[in-house]
């Protein structure tokens, strides 16, 4: 199935405007949607978004989804496998880069100076994951 993103061409954005809390995320850790035609239910397409951590913030459990996952640190830090009370883990600051693929686990995050990541999620036809995550 093609990607049915729009076309966009260069455009300012708004860094203050237009982050969007995330279902099963904490207070803290929003999003701003840059292109998308992703559709979960169906496993095809494509995200492509900004997330940012505010200082402090931390996730208590690792993630896995069952699409492919291109992650780069633009500024700030990010810990990576921390404990559920925000302890321990590994520390990165930009620039750094990730990439999963699906049925990877990862994390829980967390940020003390807070930080923001730019994401791309996409599902792959021939990844045997899949829709079985």
């Amino acid at each position: 199935m093609p990607f049915n993103k729009p076309h966009k061409e260069f455009f300012e954005l708004d860094m203050d405007e237009g982050w969007h809390n995330l279902p099963g995320y904490p207070d803290g850790i929003t999003e701003k949607l840059l292109a998308s035609d992703i559709d979960e239910d169906k496993k095809q397409g494509s995200r492509t978004r900004l997330l940012k951590f505010q200082p402090g913030v931390y996730t208590t459990a690792p993630f896995v989804h069952d699409h492919w996952e291109e992650v780069f640190l633009v500024s700030g830090d990010l810990t990576v496998g921390n404990d559920d009370k925000g302890e321990g883990g590994e520390n990165f600051r930009a620039p750094t880069y990730a990439c999963r693929p699906p049925g990877a686990y990862h994390g829980p995050f967390k940020s003390e100076a807070g930080c923001i990541l730019y994401e791309i999620h996409y599902y792959d036809e021939a990844n045997p994951f899949q829709g079985k995550i």
